[in-house]
């Protein structure tokens, strides 16, 4: 074995134990990089809020979250717009990247769209470079999109997209959110009708920023990307990394 390729072996796999134990005492910056589900919404939009909003209020003083996630990007789409670039030049030891894509990747009538192979590639170029820069990747598959069958039963929304974000975590040996799992299963939970609460669907005349209403069943609303966050913040106690640590005490 190469030395190169010895030094990204004990890399990855003395990942999880380096994240456990990074110094709880020093500033982190988390980075956010995905789609509009997770991204910063203009006041023009609300209710419409992405997930990412209300997670950087979850934790201490010692962690900033630097929320990149852009409306309509791709994986594709986020480095050849340079937003990619623009993390790793910024990137420090220990930081967290967490990168969450999908929607727009598995999009075929988009110019977003990427192969699955593409999405594979793209994934792994995310990882690796944040691991380059010696800071902490996180991959977590796309969250959910509300539907349901005539029967009631939460249906897949991508299946093929996350399992490839599954394979790409277990290869690489990096945490992994199942994010799409939880947000099924919490949609069902609620059940078909209820659910609707967590998304950003209006009657008409119910807020100005859409006088017509809105029957939008991928984006949330403010109590919804909360609840989103939450299932993301639990998954990240169970993967036992620090930045659990800087969570805010209740």
């Amino acid at each position: 074995m190469s030395t190169s390729k010895k030094f990204k072996y004990l890399l990855v796999f003395s990942l999880p134990l380096l994240m456990a134990f990074t110094d709880p005492a020093k500033k982190v910056k988390v980075y956010l990089v995905g789609d509009s589900t997770i991204s910063i919404k203009p006041v023009s939009k609300y209710p419409e809020t992405g997930w990412g909003m209300p997670f950087a209020y979850f934790f201490d003083e010692s962690v900033e979250v630097d929320n990149r996630a852009q409306n309509g990007r791709s994986t594709k789409s986020f480095i050849k717009e340079g937003r990619w670039k623009a993390v790793t030049d910024s990137l420090k030891k220990g930081d967290y990247v967490f990168i969450q894509f999908g929607h727009n990747d598995e999009a075929k009538a988009k110019s977003t769209y990427t192969t699955e192979e593409e999405f594979k590639s793209y994934l792994e170029k995310y990882v690796n470079e944040t691991l380059k820069a010696g800071s902490f990747p996180v991959l977590i598959t796309p969250v959910a999109r509300r539907r349901f069958d005539s029967e009631g039963k939460v249906k897949e929304s991508h299946e093929l997209y996350s399992a490839i974000v599954r394979n790409v975590a277990s290869a690489l040996k990096v945490p992994m959110i199942d994010l799409d799992k939880r947000s099924m299963a919490l949609m069902q939970e609620m059940g078909a009708e209820h659910s609707k609460l967590l998304f950003n669907q209006l009657i008409p005349g119910q807020h100005p920023n859409y006088p017509a209403g809105m029957n939008d069943n991928t984006h949330f609303n403010e109590y919804g990307a909360r609840r989103i966050a939450e299932l993301v913040l639990s998954e990240l106690k169970k993967l036992n990394l620090e930045l659990a640590s800087r969570i805010v005490k209740r």
